[in-house]
């Protein structure tokens, strides 16, 4: 069984170095006399997250190109949580990963001493055992970009031009484009959210996915959608959980030949 432990960099910092952290920017006084007062540093757990997750099929003990384990990953990351990743052959499923998860699927994670399948059901539950920093999306904003993941599909399994499906998917990233522009640069504003780590995932097996199979890409009539996925792609937790080109490619093989 192949496991890394990942701590996000900021975490990392903190437990080197053993800060304490003020309880508040401004310094106490007491009985006329200024003090400082001081916190622990509580992110910090004593035992890493567990979560299961696509292993790499082109590289040995390499995360593989699950857009929903990245999801997942990228909330922990977000959120500062150290985490101890198991890959998970999905070819060759070892028995101990159908113990904990009969159906076969990932990413799963073991939260209060239950393991906890489907990324939407994990990360709300991260986001109400961890809320700081909070990552809740609106519900008016929740459901921005959501059809672009299957419009995507449909294009890249596509074998007629003509069928509409590569202006379907322009029309969802075009609306995408237009809320973008208007309530950006992120779904909910200034800040990322859930909603963000959701598609993001998916944007960046669109990109490489299209690219290779299609030599299609998104227009530049699309500045905002353009922009988006540049931002997002640059960030230091995308970075540290994205999959290779190469796993993303392989993984969607079996579609686009099938």
């Amino acid at each position: 069984m192949a496991t890394a432990v990942a701590l996000s960099s900021s975490l990392k910092h903190h437990l080197v170095l053993g800060i304490r952290i003020p309880q508040s920017p401004a310094l106490c006084r007491r009985n006329g006399t200024r003090i400082s007062t001081f916190r622990s540093f509580t992110v910090a757990m004593a035992t890493p997250l567990e979560v299961c997750v696509k292993a790499s099929v082109t590289t040995p003990n390499k995360l593989g190109d699950c857009p929903f384990c990245q999801r997942v990953l990228l909330t922990m990351e977000e959120k500062h949580l150290p985490y101890d990743m198991k890959l998970v052959d999905l070819a060759n499923k070892p028995e101990w990963f159908l113990q904990i998860s009969p159906e076969g699927k990932v990413p799963v994670a073991k939260l209060d001493e239950k393991w906890v399948p489907d990324s939407d059901v994990i990360a709300q539950s991260l986001e109400e055992k961890y809320p700081d920093p909070p990552l809740v999306t609106p519900p008016e904003k929740a459901s921005v970009g959501s059809k672009i993941f299957s419009t995507f599909i449909g294009f890249l399994k596509s074998k007629d031009p003509s069928d509409g499906t590569e202006q379907a998917l322009l029309n969802e990233l075009s609306s995408f484009n237009d809320y973008i522009k208007e309530n950006g640069p992120f779904i909910n504003g200034e800040k990322v959210s859930a909603a963000d780590l959701s598609l993001a995932p998916k944007l960046y097996h669109l990109e490489i996915a299209l690219g290779h199979y299609k030599k299609w890409s998104v227009p530049d009539t699309l500045p905002y959608t353009k922009s988006y996925m540049k931002t997002i792609f640059s960030m230091e937790s995308f970075v540290k959980t994205r999959a290779s080109p190469d796993d993303v490619i392989e993984g969607w093989r079996p579609k686009v030949m099938g």
